[in-house]
């Protein structure tokens, strides 16, 4: 778990008018929602929320949340946010334990690209996915998911089959998708043309030997 805590109240009025007063207070509206209750529509103090997002443990992670007292552990499903100001309009919060399962989003970190003969040969990177969504365990959510390109070449791909996922952690789709490609650049295909042309002259001098 993450070790954030947040103060929530629960708002008795519900819709756009209430929402706006809320905002006007220091507050950020948020529903929670999921497990054996229905929805309940509570606030958040946004000084408190900033502090949250800022530590990089919010989003897609469990935290708690605490009203008179009472914690219960939920998780962030999605947050809004002002699309001028930046700030937090609206956040989406879902119960969870531990064990429950659910599919998040965990951004992807590539690793091996100093090696990669590919890359070596001036190939490009093209991340298809920079995010890959996991159906997992609310307390198993992992930090990042590791692929290997240390042995791609120009023109290959990384497809989901081919990268080792923690325990109790699957691709929440079921088909084979792509991650990343090596993919030709300029200097490479220069780099290919000068071998070509090298390879050529040798050829000549060695009918001329003859």
């Amino acid at each position: 778990m993450s070790g954030i805590c947040l103060d929530v109240v629960v708002r008795d009025e519900t819709g756009t008018g209430p929402a706006r007063a809320s905002r006007r207070n220091g507050e950020v509206p948020a529903v929670i929602y999921g497990g054996d209750l229905g929805p309940v529509s509570i606030a958040l103090r946004k000084n408190e929320v900033l502090r949250a997002l800022n530590s990089g443990q919010f989003l897609a992670n469990m935290i708690e949340i605490s009203h008179n007292g009472e914690k219960q552990t939920v998780i962030t499903k999605d947050v809004q946010f002002h699309p001028i100001t930046d700030m937090p309009q609206h956040i989406d919060l879902y119960r969870v334990t531990e064990k429950t399962i659910i599919d998040v989003e965990v951004n992807v970190n590539f690793v091996g690209d100093e090696v990669s003969p590919g890359i070596k040969r001036g190939g490009i990177l093209n991340v298809v996915r920079h995010a890959i969504e996991v159906s997992c365990p609310a307390g198993s959510i992992p930090d990042y998911i590791t692929v290997d390109i240390s042995e791609m070449e120009i023109g290959d791909s990384k497809h989901i089959s081919e990268v080792a996922l923690p325990e109790n952690v699957k691709p929440s789709v079921k088909r084979d998708f792509t991650i990343a490609t090596i993919v030709s650049s300029r200097a490479s295909k220069q780099a290919d043309a000068g071998a070509g042309e090298g390879a050529d002259e040798g050829e000549v001098a060695e009918g001329g030997d003859e």
